[in-house]
C-alpha cells in the first residue's frame, strides 16, 4: 500500500508545483538529469550482475524481447495510416516497446502475488532495463540527430557511449568478470532509492491533462499496445512456450505493465513529443490499475 501511496504523491506533488508555478521553467529537466546520470546507472550496477542466466529465464527474456519487435510492427503500421512525425513515432515505438517494469510492477506484484514473488519479476525487468540502456537509448539518440540533420554513425556511437545508464549497463555485464562490486551495493541501494520519486516527479511536473485533446490519437494507440496488446503477446508466447506458473504469470503481469518512465524522460529530454511522453506515462498508471487486475485474472485462468 505504501508503494502506491508513493506514486500517486510524487506525481501529485509535481502537477501541484507546476500549477503553482513553484518552481521555473524546465525544472523537469534538472530532475531529469539526476534519474539518468546518477540513479540508473547505479540500478544496472547493482541489479544486472545479480541475473542468473540459464533455461529458466527464455519466458521474460523472450517476453521483453516479443514486447519491442511488436512495438515496432505496431508503429510501423499504425505510421502508415496517420503519418507521424520522426518525434512521435519514435517517442510512440519506445513508450510502447519498454514498460514500467520495477516503479510499478514490484509494488503491483507484491499487491497481487505477495512480496515474496517479486524475485521472478526481477528477469523480466532487467531485460527490459538492457533493451533501455542499449537499443532504446539508441533509438531516442538516432531520431534527435535525424532531427538535427547530425545523423552518422559515429555521431550516435558517440552519443550512447557517453550517455551514463549505457556506461553503466555495460559496466555492470563486464566488471564483475574481474572484480566484486557487491561492496558498493549499499551505496547503490541509496542512490536507486531516490529513482522512483524523482521520475515520478518530474512527470507530474510535465502532467497537464488539460492537453490530453491535441494527443488523444497517439494516447489512444500508445496505450492500446502496452496495456493490451503487449501482455496478449506475452500471454501467446507463455502458451506456446508450454510455460506455466507465476513465472509465467508475473511476465504476462509485466508486460501489461504502463510506459517505461525513464525512457519517456530520456524522449522528453530530446524533445521528442515531451507533451505526449508525460501523458501516456500519467494516463498509464491510472488505467494501469485497472488493466492490471484484468490481467492477473486471465493470467490466472489461463496458465
Amino acid at each position: 500500500m505504501i508503494n502506491f501511496i508513493l506514486i500517486f504523491f510524487c506525481v501529485a506533488t509535481g502537477m501541484a508545483m507546476s500549477r503553482l508555478q513553484l518552481l521555473p521553467e524546465g525544472a523537469h529537466k534538472s530532475v531529469n538529469a539526476w534519474v539518468l546520470y546518477a540513479a540508473l546507472p547505479a540500478f544496472s550496477l547493482r541489479f544486472v550482475p545479480e541475473i542468473e542466466w540459464s533455461a529458466n529465464v527464455l519466458l521474460p527474456i523472450f517476453g521483453s524481447l516479443l514486447v519491442w519487435g511488436g512495438a515496432w510492427l505496431f508503429v510501423q503500421i499504425y505510421d502508415r495510416k496517420k503519418r507521424l512525425s520522426m518525434a512521435s513515432r519514435t517517442a510512440l515505438l519506445v513508450t510502447c516497446g519498454l514498460g514500467n517494469t520495477a516503479f510499478l510492477g514490484f509494488p503491483m506484484i507484491s499487491a497481487f502475488y505477495g512480496e515474496s514473488e517479486i524475485h521472478h519479476a526481477v528477469i523480466f525487468d532487467q531485460v527490459t532495463f538492457i533493451l533501455f540502456a542499449t537499443i532504446g537509448v539508441i533509438t531516442v539518440l538516432r531520431s534527435s540527430a535525424e532531427k538535427s540533420k547530425e545523423l552518422n554513425f559515429m555521431f550516435v556511437v558517440k552519443k550512447v557511449f557517453r550517455f551514463p545508464p549505457f556506461i553503466g549497463c555495460l559496466c555492470a555485464l563486464i566488471l564483475p568478470l574481474f572484480l566484486d562490486i557487491s561492496v558498493a551495493n549499499p551505496l547503490f541501494d541509496k542512490l536507486i532509492a531516490t529513482m522512483s520519486p524523482m521520475a515520478l516527479f518530474s512527470i507530474g511536473l510535465q502532467l497537464k491533462f488539460g492537453e490530453m485533446k491535441h494527443e488523444w490519437r497517439l494516447l489512444s494507440a500508445g496505450l492500446l499496445y502496452k496495456l493490451i496488446l503487449a501482455p496478449c503477446l506475452v500471454l501467446a508466447l507463455a502458451i506456446v512456450m508450454q510455460s506455466g506458473g507465476n513465472f509465467a504469470k508475473i511476465s504476462v503481469f509485466e508486460a501489461g505493465m504502463s510506459s517505461h518512465i525513464t525512457v519517456s524522460l530520456l524522449a522528453s529530454q530530446y524533445n521528442l513529443n515531451p507533451r505526449y511522453c508525460s501523458l501516456v506515462v500519467g494516463l498509464g498508471i491510472v488505467f494501469g490499475f485497472i488493466t492490471s487486475t484484468v490481467w492477473y485474472f486471465v493470467s490466472q485462468w489461463a496458465l
